[in-house]
């Protein structure tokens, strides 16, 4: 593709960055196909290659974002299918994300959806206050019909979301989970921010099955949020400053005793955590630490399988393992979550149209619901065809996503693997009734 862009332009590296990524796309269109909202609209500029276009044209003109090219980018998830499918590797992501951040400083939202996205941006990466905020759109819930008919479509899915009832506090915290015998493996985990509130079970079924397989577990004081929220919303200082302050307390860990690996049980975090090094590329103070901690963040599924896992009883159980974008797009992680339940005894089904995405993608569901609720309808659909005693994934978005649209119990992939190899049967299982078939 020919870009026209000036050397004044090119002075500024995001910019020199964009070129480069435009200037690899041959606009074949093979994105199309794997897109998501492309799928569904049917709309070239609601396809990669349509908003490359866009994205090509305000940045080449140096121009504030219009409202056309906000409508179209907005709708994007960030799946990143289009990067899988992509012949000539075009590194969709970070367009992207420069277009957002160029969205957010040139574009002057409409009132109610500036103050709902600032509102995201603030209570998501703060567990205190989502807590808070959770609780009280649990009360508000049953009016979610009304508010909708008033109009206000995201106000409604952000009370649909909200959960009956919030788990019991995490009792993890920071500090050290010290394995059971001699230690043969020491890493971080990411408790991160909307873990803790709407998945505590998550880490706590990593944190036992690591100790248990001798491996000790380090919270790192100081570490929250990955940054992601902010990022995909375009608030670039606020991600930046929440991605420092993550590599400053992992850098105390590494400086200390040392790590192995930093593990995430999101893997919309593990995403993010692995472009860390990208992100802060031209910060003279960090960009050596951050590239340090994205070499060593893994999804806690490629640290699994480096494990020898002692299976105390093959389940026989039938799942539908769903893959959420973040992981088999955005990391390149496919095999290793399936090869992990097929050796601990589960009979895995793949999903048809695995590639499309659930239509969770951190705050997505709740600023585009009609979008999302089409894509979770079309995912379940999808999942209930393969008859599955229990959804498996590796997300708590994509948990709470396709949880709301089928019966079926859905549980995160270390929950279940914990159960496998002597841990507690995952609370989800319990409500559902699901036994041993082995």
């Amino acid at each position: 593709m020919q870009t026209s862009f000036s050397l004044a332009q090119l002075a500024d590296p995001n910019i020199a960055e964009a070129e480069r990524i435009l200037r690899a796309c041959v606009h074949c269109g093979f994105c199309t196909a794997t897109c998501p909202t492309y799928v569904l609209l049917g709309d070239e500029l609601d396809s990669p290659r349509g908003r490359i276009m866009l994205i090509k044209d305000m940045l080449e003109h140096d121009r504030a974002a219009s409202e056309e090219v906000v409508k179209h980018i907005d709708r994007c998830l960030s799946c990143l299918a289009c990067m899988t499918t992509c012949p000539s590797g075009v590194h969709y992501m970070h367009l992207v994300d420069h277009a957002r951040v160029h969205i957010e400083r040139t574009y002057r939202r409409p009132l109610l959806d500036g103050a709902l996205r600032a509102a995201l941006a603030r209570l998501l990466p703060n567990a205190k206050m989502l807590r808070w905020a959770l609780t009280a759109g649990a009360w508000a819930r049953p009016l979610a019909p009304l508010v909708a008919a008033l109009g206000l479509k995201r106000v409604a899915a952000m009370l649909q979301l909200a959960p009956a009832k919030l788990p019991a506090r995490a009792a993890e915290g920071p500090g050290v989970y010290r394995p059971e015998g001699r230690r043969a493996g020491l890493v971080a985990i990411l408790d991160g921010c909307t873990n803790p509130v709407l998945g505590p079970s998550i880490n706590r079924a990593a944190i036992r099955l690591l100790n248990r397989h001798r491996v000790e577990v380090v919270i790192a004081a100081g570490e929250g949020c990955c940054g992601a929220l902010a990022h995909h919303m375009g608030k670039d200082d606020a991600a930046l400053h929440q991605v420092r302050n993550n590599v400053d307390a992992w850098t105390r860990e590494i400086e200390g005793e040392g790590l192995d690996a930093i593990l995430v049980t999101a893997s919309g975090c593990g995403t993010t955590l692995k472009d860390y090094g990208f992100m802060l590329r031209d910060d003279p103070r960090y960009a050596a630490k951050a590239a340090r901690i994205s070499a060593l963040a893994k999804d806690v599924s490629e640290y699994l399988a480096s494990l020898n896992l002692e299976v105390t009883t093959a389940t026989g159980l039938r799942v539908a393992y769903h893959c959420p974008c973040s992981l088999q797009h955005g990391q390149g992680v496919r095999s290793e979550p399936k090869t992990l339940l097929a050796n601990a005894g589960f009979r895995v089904s793949d999903v048809p149209e695995g590639h499309l995405c659930c239509g969770s993608a951190g705050t997505y569901n709740m600023l585009q619901p009609d979008i999302a609720r089409a894509l979770a309808a079309r995912k379940v659909v999808n999942i209930e065809r393969v008859k599955p005693d229990l959804i498996v994934t590796s997300n708590l978005g994509c948990m709470l996503q396709i949880g709301q649209a089928t019966a079926i119990p859905i549980v995160h992939l270390v929950e279940l693997i914990d159960w496998a190899t002597g841990g507690p049967k995952p609370m989800a299982l319990q409500h559902a009734g699901v036994e041993f078939r082995g």
